[in-house]
């Protein structure tokens, strides 16, 4: 008996093995086999490289700076900065901007300066970054005369060239509709009188430098205020202060806080960025005239903040996913709150603690007796952040992409060097994802592609060579960029043209010739396709992604059928905003 039950499963793995092989050989177009007994569907993913969703712009990663914060100007915070592809830095803070004095560095009311980050400092650092500074003039205990006196400073005497400038912070927090968290002296705190202010802050500091850019604070369309009228007034703020004021701005802002009650929520609330831009964009055509295709929307705050995750997992990829969906969106930067905060109280998010900080880099303190790791230790935001490396460079073409799966976010982009670049995100804490991937204007070349993740629990960027641009499998909570190659030249035909505005994807017939040379801005941060250290495995079947494991090679499994054994090795709440 003992025999006949060796001879029945030694036929049964030959009927495995060549069942496995008349699968591959029935698919073999495909160019891969998963073999998995419990594998859930694949989600499959779409990627149009035709279809261009306008340029990636020079300034459009950025992150927030704060004069109260004490380590803003740390070289190694720096030099982390640099790497992680940081491109803009606003200053010189959250609400402490309308109580900021930048002639005395001083701070009116309850914050204050810490020595050492005045304007001059902060700039030292955006060069040694390779950072646009966009600086917040203090609107709510400052004047017109200190706007322009700094312009004149910056542009004029020290020649920094700083070209955008926001006039104030939140400033519809000053009370007016109830809540109060912004300095705001102006005896009049209603959006009419902000209005006329800024255009007498706009004409003071465009007679020392015509080139700079002025912006004007919006409330987030759809969130609170927005939509509110106070007794007495005709329109609410974002109505207001536009039909006063559309026809001399250049640009918008934006703060997007969006919350949630859950990581699930969080992690679905980027696919609401194109409705809050709609809204905006709108707006802005209601009331600038023929001025309004130049008028521009910068997101010069952002985080996690208001939902439970802020330095964990979930938070790292919601910060990729949403700035990719702003510039998708046509928004000129996205500046994630902020470089340092502090821990507020800590908390347990899937498994991982979260120290509550709302800062990129820890700063090393203690709070209801858990310490952060050692100052200036990457949080996960960070490292979900400096994705984007992987995926992008300024002047690259983001184009169309799409999944199936709520479970799955994908952002694709066309590099200058005739490559494609695809970032997909799964957004499940438990399960993998296995993700089918097909291609419209872009021929990828066969076999095993490039990947750069970040994963739970990671630290750092990992680059490795598994699956293939048709088929990938993806670790739970995880962010893996392709960087592919094409099939031939003739795919470098394919190259889209820009979209004719910047909130609607517009089919593009094949274009002649390649993609124009991306714009090669100084302090680049760590290049595509140069993460910051190898996964030296390489092995499909050892990747730890699962239990299904992806072969695209022929020949590895017709050996299987001359007798080898088949071996699968399975592998911002208001509080914390710098008030």
């Amino acid at each position: 008996m003992p025999r006949d039950r060796t001879h029945r499963r030694t036929r049964t793995r030959r009927r495995i093995v060549a069942g496995a092989v008349a699968a591959l050989l029935a698919g073999a177009g495909a160019g891969a086999l998963a073999l998995s007994a419990d594998a859930a569907p694949a989600v499959a993913v779409t990627v149009d490289a035709g279809i261009s969703l306008g340029t990636v712009p020079s300034s459009g990663v950025g992150l927030n700076t704060a004069v109260y914060d004490t380590y803003m100007n740390d070289a190694s915070a720096a030099s982390l900065m640099k790497a992680a592809g940081i491109r803009q830095l606003r200053y010189p803070g959250g609400s402490v901007a309308d109580a900021y004095h930048w002639k005395t560095h001083t701070v009116t009311g309850g914050s204050w300066a810490a020595p050492g980050t005045d304007f001059d400092h902060f700039m030292a650092t955006a060069k040694k970054v390779g950072a646009q500074p966009i600086i917040t003039a203090n609107y709510g205990s400052g004047s017109p005369q200190e706007a322009a006196d700094w312009v004149k400073y910056a542009n004029v005497d020290k020649g920094y060239g700083i070209k955008y400038w926001e006039i104030g912070n939140e400033v519809s927090g000053n009370g007016y509709y109830g809540s109060k968290w912004e300095v705001d002296n102006h005896a009049d705190k209603s959006p009419r009188e902000y209005a006329k202010n800024l255009l007498a802050y706009a004409k003071a500091m465009k007679a020392v430098d015509p080139k700079v850019r002025i912006g004007a604070v919006l409330n987030t369309p759809g969130s609170w205020p927005d939509g509110v009228k106070a007794s007495g007034d005709a329109a609410d703020w974002n109505n207001t202060v536009l039909s006063i004021a559309g026809k001399s701005v250049d640009f918008v802002i934006i703060h997007w806080y969006p919350g949630g009650s859950s990581t699930a929520d969080l992690l679905k609330s980027p696919a609401r960025i194109a409705g809050v831009t709609s809204a905006a964009r709108s707006l802005i055509n209601k009331y600038a005239g023929s001025h309004a295709a130049s008028v521009k929307i910068a997101v010069t705050e952002t985080s996690s903040a208001q939902s439970p995750s802020q330095t964990s997992q979930a938070a790292a990829l919601f910060a990729p996913d949403t700035y990719m969906n702003w510039l998708e969106q046509g928004a000129v930067n996205v500046d994630w709150w902020d470089l340092h905060n502090g821990p507020g109280k800590p908390t347990t998010v899937h498994g991982e603690t979260d120290y509550q900080d709302g800062g990129v880099l820890s700063v090393g303190s203690c709070s209801g007796g858990t310490c952060e790791p050692a100052r200036e230790t990457p949080f996960a935001t960070y490292w979900g952040i400096r994705s984007l490396t992987a995926l992008a460079r300024p002047g690259d073409t983001m184009v169309k992409a799409s999944s199936a799966g709520p479970s799955v976010a994908v952002h694709a982009v066309r590099t200058g060097n005739g490559g494609l670049n695809v970032m997909l995100i799964n957004k499940n804490p438990q399960n993998t994802a296995q993700v089918s991937l097909s291609y419209t204007g872009y021929t990828p070349a066969r076999g095993t592609v490039r990947t750069v993740s970040y994963t739970k629990g990671g630290t750092g960027l990992v680059t490795a060579t598994r699956g293939t641009a048709a088929a990938q499998t993806l670790p739970p909570y995880s962010i893996t960029t392709l960087q592919l190659r094409p099939a031939s030249a003739a795919s470098r035909a394919e190259a889209p043209s820009p979209a004719p505005t910047p909130t609607a994807a517009a089919k593009v017939a094949p274009a002649s010739g390649t993609i124009g040379t991306r714009a090669q801005a100084s302090a680049a941060g760590v290049p595509v396709g140069r993460p910051d250290r190898s996964d030296t495995a390489g092995d499909l079947a050892s990747t730890g992604m699962g239990s299904a494991v992806t072969y695209s090679a022929l020949g590895g499994l017709l050996a299987l059928a001359a007798g080898s054994v088949l071996v699968l090795r399975m592998r911002r709440g208001r509080g914390s905003h710098a008030r």
